[in-house]
């Protein structure tokens, strides 16, 4: 009998004793090599063991109740039947979408999809007990007043009124909003200011379509990946430097001062972007001289937060350009942002 110890990634290190070659009928043979992760190779130092059987793994992985093993997205059914969304993992948190598909929005001769620049949305930090969230509501002029009353009823804090984008018709005004608590009392107070608007509810999931948009160049040039469907590519980025706080309470970076960038391929030879970049005040002046250099407008500078801790600036923007002259205009600025 061999008795060693084994560390396993995500499991707590265990004593485990076994007899090598108890069940030569295995399907395979599993490597445990002594506080490291697992490996398939087959030169065992002396210090490694090799599992012959399903069993052996068995015996060092704990296993949980079966209650335990649900989908990531249990905890949160039921803020999204009262959202009537599906839940997103947004890598980190979770989000839930409405995209505005009963706006027909244009800038210039731009036909803007929801997607692109049009989609309300509530992210939820934490459990479903006790939940951070933040967003913003894309209404209409005719529905701004009613949504702010609706919010204020619902004790939600509104950090931001303003525009993102410029020229549009019609205009379109962004809400921003933050509040904490219970997740279903949270996705109650959404629902009732949505119910303020034509968003159109309930929101099914879609699948991506095909990728038209030469994603791999937009990601190459950007330095990273992102996701793509049909002829729009999106990356995000967190340019902020160190942690923000908010109220005394630590933001999550994705969910609070997150830096998308949506590009959108008009056709072989011009594509859109729009977006905002999150910096700080050190960084502001070198990212809007990037812009102005590369010729991106920035169509809106102002706050999305409320008491956060160092302030942080939203730099709204919009280019229309050919597709690799648009990506180094968005690489250039993104550079500029890095100021060590």
């Amino acid at each position: 009998m061999l008795a060693t110890t084994a560390k396993v990634i995500g499991v707590p290190t265990v004593q485990h004793t076994r007899r090598l070659g108890m069940n030569p009928a295995c399907d395979f043979q599993y490597i445990l090599r002594l506080g490291t992760e697992p490996t398939m190779s087959t030169a065992l130092p002396s210090h490694e063991i090799i599992a012959t059987c399903w069993l052996g793994l068995a015996l060092l992985l704990p296993t949980r109740p079966a209650s335990a093993q649900q989908p990531w997205d249990q905890p949160w059914r039921e803020t999204a039947t009262i959202l009537q969304s599906p839940p997103v993992d947004a890598g980190g948190f979770v989000r839930f979408n409405f995209p505005r598909k009963d706006l027909t929005v244009r800038v210039g001769d731009v036909a803007i999809p929801a997607a692109f620049a049009l989609t309300s949305w509530v992210g939820f930090d934490g459990s479903p007990d006790s939940a951070s969230a933040m967003g913003d509501l894309v209404v209409t002029a005719a529905e701004l007043r009613p949504v702010l009353a609706e919010l204020a009823r619902q004790s939600v804090e509104v950090t931001a009124v303003h525009n993102h984008l410029t020229g549009e018709e019609p205009q379109v005004t962004y809400i921003h909003f933050h509040l904490m608590g219970p997740a279903v009392r949270i996705a109650r107070a959404i629902d009732a200011a949505l119910r303020q608007t034509a968003a159109p509810r309930p929101v099914t999931a879609v699948s991506a379509g095909p990728v038209t948009i030469d994603s791999g160049a937009v990601f190459a040039a950007l330095g990273k990946h992102g996701k793509a469907s049909g002829a729009l590519a999106q990356v995000g980025f967190v340019l902020v430097p160190g942690a923000v706080t908010m109220h005394g309470r630590p933001v999550l970076p994705a969910l609070g001062y997150a830096s998308p960038i949506n590009v959108l391929q008009l056709s072989s030879t011009r594509a859109v972007t729009t977006g905002d970049f999150a910096v700080t005040a050190n960084q502001l002046a070198p990212l809007l001289s990037a812009l102005a250099d590369n010729g991106i407008a920035a169509t809106a500078v102002h706050n999305h937060l409320v008491g956060e801790e160092p302030k942080i600036y939203f730099v709204h923007f919009w280019g229309d350009a050919p597709l690799a002259d648009l990506l180094r205009a968005l690489r250039a600025a993104v550079d500029a942002t890095r100021l060590d």
